[in-house]
Protein backbone atom coordinates (compact mmCIF):
# COMPACT_ATOMS: atom_id res chain seq x y z
CA UNK A 1 0.00 0.00 0.00
CA UNK A 2 2.85 2.87 1.03
CA UNK A 3 4.74 1.60 -2.39
CA UNK A 4 1.26 2.14 -3.49
CA UNK A 5 0.78 5.97 -2.57
CA UNK A 6 4.47 6.80 -2.94
CA UNK A 7 4.04 5.79 -6.89
CA UNK A 8 0.84 7.89 -6.81
CA UNK A 9 2.95 11.01 -5.73
CA UNK A 10 0.83 10.43 -2.36
CA UNK A 11 3.82 10.67 -0.41
CA UNK A 12 2.65 11.90 3.01
CA UNK A 13 6.72 12.52 3.89
CA UNK A 14 7.01 16.21 5.62
CA UNK A 15 9.16 18.63 3.64
CA UNK A 16 12.66 18.56 4.84
CA UNK A 17 14.04 22.40 5.66
CA UNK A 18 16.25 21.97 2.94
CA UNK A 19 13.16 22.62 0.69
CA UNK A 20 12.08 25.91 2.20
CA UNK A 21 9.92 26.16 5.68
CA UNK A 22 8.32 23.72 6.66
CA UNK A 23 4.35 22.97 6.17
CA UNK A 24 3.30 24.36 9.17
CA UNK A 25 2.71 28.13 7.96
CA UNK A 26 0.48 27.14 5.55
CA UNK A 27 -2.61 25.75 7.36
CA UNK A 28 -2.22 29.92 9.17
CA UNK A 29 -1.58 31.84 6.33
CA UNK A 30 -5.13 29.09 4.63
CA UNK A 31 -6.85 30.51 8.00
CA UNK A 32 -6.27 34.21 7.13
CA UNK A 33 -8.30 34.02 4.42
CA UNK A 34 -11.07 31.55 5.67
CA UNK A 35 -10.85 34.65 8.56
CA UNK A 36 -12.04 37.25 5.67
CA UNK A 37 -14.94 35.47 4.46
CA UNK A 38 -16.11 33.78 7.90
CA UNK A 39 -16.16 37.49 9.07
CA UNK A 40 -17.82 38.96 6.24
CA UNK A 41 -20.46 35.96 6.30
CA UNK A 42 -21.01 37.06 10.28
CA UNK A 43 -21.59 40.64 8.90
CA UNK A 44 -17.99 41.80 11.22
CA UNK A 45 -17.23 44.27 8.17
CA UNK A 46 -14.85 46.36 11.16
CA UNK A 47 -13.42 42.66 11.90
CA UNK A 48 -12.47 42.41 8.03
CA UNK A 49 -11.42 45.79 7.88
CA UNK A 50 -8.74 44.70 10.55
CA UNK A 51 -7.38 42.07 8.69
CA UNK A 52 -5.94 44.66 5.99
CA UNK A 53 -5.02 47.39 9.12
CA UNK A 54 -1.05 46.89 7.35
CA UNK A 55 -1.90 45.96 3.98
CA UNK A 56 -3.38 47.17 0.48
CA UNK A 57 -6.50 46.14 -0.83
CA UNK A 58 -7.45 46.38 -4.26
CA UNK A 59 -9.98 45.56 -7.41
CA UNK A 60 -9.92 46.00 -11.00
CA UNK A 61 -13.03 48.59 -10.03
CA UNK A 62 -10.82 51.16 -8.15
CA UNK A 63 -7.92 52.93 -9.78
CA UNK A 64 -6.28 53.25 -6.79
CA UNK A 65 -5.20 50.13 -4.03
CA UNK A 66 -6.83 51.08 -0.39
CA UNK A 67 -4.51 51.61 2.19
CA UNK A 68 -5.28 50.47 6.03
CA UNK A 69 -8.68 49.23 7.64
CA UNK A 70 -10.11 52.63 8.20
CA UNK A 71 -10.26 52.80 3.40
CA UNK A 72 -11.17 49.38 3.66
CA UNK A 73 -14.24 49.59 5.52
CA UNK A 74 -15.31 51.86 3.84
CA UNK A 75 -15.60 50.26 0.85
CA UNK A 76 -17.62 47.58 2.52
CA UNK A 77 -20.04 50.45 2.99
CA UNK A 78 -22.51 49.13 0.45
CA UNK A 79 -22.88 45.51 1.37
CA UNK A 80 -25.94 44.90 2.61
CA UNK A 81 -26.91 43.61 6.27
CA UNK A 82 -30.35 41.85 7.57
CA UNK A 83 -30.55 41.64 10.82
CA UNK A 84 -26.47 42.53 10.94
CA UNK A 85 -25.33 39.94 8.74
CA UNK A 86 -25.62 39.73 4.76
CA UNK A 87 -27.14 36.75 4.46
CA UNK A 88 -24.18 35.49 2.44
CA UNK A 89 -21.56 31.89 2.35
CA UNK A 90 -18.46 32.45 0.96
CA UNK A 91 -17.16 29.37 -0.59
CA UNK A 92 -13.30 29.04 -0.96
CA UNK A 93 -11.38 26.33 -2.78
CA UNK A 94 -8.16 25.73 -5.03
CA UNK A 95 -5.97 27.72 -1.87
CA UNK A 96 -2.79 27.61 -3.01
CA UNK A 97 -0.11 28.67 -0.25
CA UNK A 98 3.74 29.71 -1.32
CA UNK A 99 5.84 30.42 1.46
CA UNK A 100 9.63 32.29 0.74
CA UNK A 101 12.04 30.36 1.60
CA UNK A 102 13.02 32.77 4.49
CA UNK A 103 9.77 32.17 5.51
CA UNK A 104 9.34 35.60 6.66
CA UNK A 105 6.93 36.13 3.42
CA UNK A 106 4.16 34.12 1.61
CA UNK A 107 1.81 34.56 -1.54
CA UNK A 108 -1.62 32.50 -1.80
CA UNK A 109 -3.79 32.05 -4.72
CA UNK A 110 -7.98 30.94 -4.17
CA UNK A 111 -11.12 30.70 -5.98
CA UNK A 112 -14.01 31.83 -3.98
CA UNK A 113 -17.70 31.51 -4.81
CA UNK A 114 -20.30 33.64 -2.80
CA UNK A 115 -24.02 32.10 -2.72
CA UNK A 116 -26.67 34.40 -1.06
CA UNK A 117 -30.26 33.47 0.08
CA UNK A 118 -33.27 36.17 0.89
CA UNK A 119 -36.78 35.53 1.44
CA UNK A 120 -36.95 37.40 -2.31
CA UNK A 121 -33.89 35.80 -3.53
CA UNK A 122 -33.51 31.56 -4.10
CA UNK A 123 -30.29 30.41 -2.96
CA UNK A 124 -27.99 31.29 -5.43
CA UNK A 125 -24.24 32.13 -6.52
CA UNK A 126 -24.30 35.66 -6.34
CA UNK A 127 -20.04 36.15 -7.52
CA UNK A 128 -17.79 34.11 -8.18
CA UNK A 129 -13.73 35.08 -8.44
CA UNK A 130 -10.23 34.76 -7.65
CA UNK A 131 -7.91 36.27 -4.52
CA UNK A 132 -4.62 36.73 -4.90
CA UNK A 133 -2.80 37.72 -1.83
CA UNK A 134 0.58 38.35 -0.33
CA UNK A 135 1.38 38.10 3.24
CA UNK A 136 4.49 38.66 5.99
CA UNK A 137 5.06 36.87 9.14
CA UNK A 138 5.80 39.15 11.76
CA UNK A 139 6.34 38.95 16.00
CA UNK A 140 2.43 38.09 16.11
CA UNK A 141 2.31 35.51 13.07
CA UNK A 142 1.21 36.28 9.67
CA UNK A 143 -0.78 39.03 8.51
CA UNK A 144 -2.38 40.20 5.38
CA UNK A 145 0.01 42.71 3.20
CA UNK A 146 -1.94 42.76 0.07
CA UNK A 147 -5.17 41.39 -1.14
CA UNK A 148 -6.44 41.33 -5.02
CA UNK A 149 -9.80 40.77 -5.34
CA UNK A 150 -10.43 39.61 -9.16
CA UNK A 151 -14.23 39.24 -9.84
CA UNK A 152 -14.95 36.95 -12.67
CA UNK A 153 -18.53 35.99 -12.84
CA UNK A 154 -21.35 38.23 -11.60
CA UNK A 155 -24.90 37.42 -10.65
CA UNK A 156 -27.64 39.09 -9.16
CA UNK A 157 -25.95 41.47 -6.33
CA UNK A 158 -29.04 43.77 -6.03
CA UNK A 159 -29.69 42.19 -2.38
CA UNK A 160 -25.75 42.33 -1.27
CA UNK A 161 -25.12 45.90 -2.39
CA UNK A 162 -26.58 49.02 -2.03
CA UNK A 163 -26.25 50.67 -6.27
Amino acid sequence: MAGEQASAGLDATPPRAEHGPVRSDEPAITALIHAYAERLDDGDLDGVAALFAAATWRTPARAEPLRGAAAVRRAYDPVLLYDGRPCTQHVLTNVTVTVAPDGATATARSYFTVLQARPDLPLQPIICGRYHDAFARGADGWRFTDRLILPDLLGDLSRHLRA
